[in-house]
């Protein structure tokens, strides 16, 4: 397949010209550059930046000071990351060779439908994050292999370390108390994934809330959607919670994804709010394994890429392995003769399925040289109710975060608060503030 390197068209990938530039042709070299520090944070949940092992400082995060507040020295983030991802305090599961500190480059311009954020930053490894996680036959059934370096299997070694690189945003409008001062410690909670206290399948079981919404783990969640912020079992009520939302109490989560959004140069579109949610419609991907035969779905189509399925040995190599729905994939044939080590991917991508409002953002990127460039384009005057709607002359408190070298949950770099401005008034302070395309 071909390399990473999906500089495409407004036509290539269907958006309306009218009134919009062309993300590939926008002369970034005018426009400001900021650069934001990005840290490891290991297992900083909300709870933690609330305890006394806090350096003391509970009292202070309590009362709602921001995080700069205190950690506004020069290089603050870098000494954090490095200090954290070595192990010990706050990182029980080290991973080696992990950086803790990346600088993000972002740049911002908008004309009358989009706003348009390019970011740049170095990964980890000499090769871009494109693959994600498999499904592999031997000899008998079909099996999930690979997994992010977190994962318990790939410390110990049964499973190598698989995922794809992804760069985040969360946007606040100003509705979400807190969220300015100290981003996104207020969405990252133990019990959830590869945090201390990890909810059991019994506990999510007894669960009132996520019973209700049907989730099977903890995920990010925002203060206010829980009697006791610091225990996730003590979520409010689908009526209480809708309410929240209708006031404007969520936040966007936009999240461009080299594997399942990156082949069809877009980015996934969600919010936090008791949970972590995709928008309303169909995301551009979707899984590959079919429950009831516990096979795949669909496979490589052998007349157009010249191989039906790929091997261990496959990966990194020779370009992307995307499965996409109407360019590249067809129906799964059990009798084409599978033989021990074939794999295919365990997730479908499709531009064409994605509907909806999970289908606002589009995104197109490149890795040269170690190297991702990412110009995501997000439409203003969004009046979706899972959406925040930007526009001209606003400000909003944002966050970043990258997960970078086959990793994810907290396993990722992420920015302290900051402020991105849309064409913000003279004399406004932001810390990026997009620039109108003429």
């Amino acid at each position: 397949m071909k390399k990473t390197v999906l500089f495409l068209s407004l036509a290539a990938i269907g958006m309306s010209s009218a009134l919009a530039a062309d993300p590939a042709k926008i002369n970034w070299t005018k426009i400001t550059t900021t650069k934001v520090p990005m840290f490891y944070p290991g297992q900083s949940s909300y709870e933690w930046l609330r305890s006394d092992e806090h350096k003391n400082a509970a009292k202070e995060v309590k009362r709602g000071d921001a995080c700069m507040s205190c950690h506004d020295e020069k290089d603050a983030e870098k000494d954090i990351g490095e200090k954290l991802v070595k192990g010990g305090r706050l990182e029980p599961m080290a991973v080696p060779g992990k950086s803790g500190y990346k600088e993000l480059k972002v740049q911002a311009a908008y004309d009358d439908k989009n706003l348009y954020l390019r970011y740049q930053w170095k990964t980890d490894n000499a090769y871009p994050g494109t693959e994600h996680q498999y499904l592999r036959f031997d000899g008998k059934e079909w099996k999930v292999w690979g997994y992010p370096k977190l994962d318990k299997d790939v410390h110990e070694g049964k499973t190598p370390g698989i995922y794809e690189d992804r760069m985040s945003i969360m946007i606040d409008d100003g509705k979400v108390a807190g969220f300015a001062k100290q981003g996104c410690w207020l969405t990252c909670h133990d019990g959830q994934r590869d945090n201390p206290k990890l909810a059991t399948k019994d506990e999510v079981t007894a669960n009132p809330m996520l019973a209700a919404i049907k989730k099977g783990d903890v995920r990010k969640y925002l203060p206010d959607t829980h009697t006791d912020p610091s225990d996730w079992k003590t979520g409010k009520s689908q009526e209480e919670i809708a309410k929240l939302k209708a006031s404007g109490y969520f936040l966007d989560l936009v999240q461009w994804r080299g594997h399942r959004s990156n082949a069809v140069a877009m980015a996934d579109d969600g919010y936090v709010l008791e949970y972590r949610y995709s928008d309303s419609g169909k995301d551009m991907f979707s899984g590959n394994s079919d429950k009831a035969t516990h096979q795949p779905k669909y496979m490589w189509d052998a007349k157009k890429v010249g191989y039906k399925s790929v091997q261990a040995l496959d990966l990194h190599k020779g370009g992307d392995h995307f499965l996409i729905r109407e360019t590249n994939a067809v129906p799964f044939d059990p009798n084409a003769g599978w033989k021990e080590g074939d794999m295919l991917p365990d997730y479908l991508v499709s531009r064409e399925d994605a509907k909806g409002s999970a289908a606002d953002n589009n995104a197109i990127a490149n890795w040269k040289d170690g190297t991702w460039t990412v110009v995501l384009t997000r439409p203003l005057g969004l009046t979706n109710d899972d959406d925040k709607t930007l526009k001209e002359g606003g400000v909003y408190n944002v966050g970043f975060a990258i997960h970078d070298d086959n990793i994810t949950t907290r396993g990722h770099h992420v920015s302290f608060e900051k402020t991105l401005g849309i064409g913000a008034k003279k004399g406004t302070k932001v810390d990026i503030n997009a620039v109108k395309l003429k």
